[in-house]
């Protein structure tokens, strides 16, 4: 399986950006995925996950502004994201988990992982 992330970018405080993440394989729609980040010098952390049936998990601090949804007739997860803040500056990553393990916000539950997309929130 390859993921490919791409839509990150420069944005003000205030304002969207929308991810995408495109997985190869046929059994796209049965996999769990994720959306992780990493801003410099913390560690990799959970941000949104989204079951093969449309069930969505959020981290506390991004509920309310961002949403985590699924095409799985191109095989795309995306990540909308709204109301955009400094602190959500972070490279994005994608991930997916074949498997169904638990817990979706351990980064170890996913099989395989994006490049990664850098997202800026400008103050």
């Amino acid at each position: 399986v390859q993921l490919q992330a791409s839509g990150g970018g420069l944005v003000q405080a205030g304002g969207s950006l929308r991810l995408s993440c495109t997985a190869s394989g046929r059994a796209f729609n049965s996999y769990i995925m994720g959306w992780f980040r990493q801003a410099p010098g913390k560690e990799r952390e959970f941000v949104a996950a989204i079951s093969w049936s449309g069930l969505t998990y959020y981290t506390d601090s991004v509920k309310g502004r961002f949403t985590i949804s699924r095409d799985n007739a191109i095989n795309t997860v995306y990540l909308q994201m709204n109301s955009l803040k400094p602190e959500d500056t972070a490279v994005y990553y994608c991930a997916a988990d074949l498997k169904g393990r638990e817990p979706l916000r351990r980064a170890t539950s996913y099989d395989y992982w994006g490049q990664g997309t850098q997202v800026t929130v400008s103050s």
